[in-house]
């Protein structure tokens, strides 16, 4: 129950929610890409590799490439 007085509270629209989940994904996405480039892997090579895991299309890459689908083709 609501106390007497207290304000109500405010509820989160789905855009207040997915903007939350794109900030997160990308500050997890950028410090994951500065460590891999800490250990001296290219930074292209970086963004592709992380992008490829957040199945996100790294900087220069092709619409027609799927790096996640291209790499699940040499499991098969």
């Amino acid at each position: 129950m609501l106390a007497m007085g207290s304000p109500p509270k405010r509820m989160a629209t789905v855009d207040d929610v997915l903007a939350a989940i794109e900030t997160a994904r990308d500050k997890v996405m950028a410090d994951e890409i500065k460590s891999l480039t800490k250990l001296g892997i290219p930074k292209a090579m970086a963004y592709q590799m992380i992008a490829s895991r957040f199945h996100q299309k790294a900087p220069g890459q092709d619409d027609g490439e799927d790096l996640f689908e291209s790499r699940w083709d040499d499991v098969r």
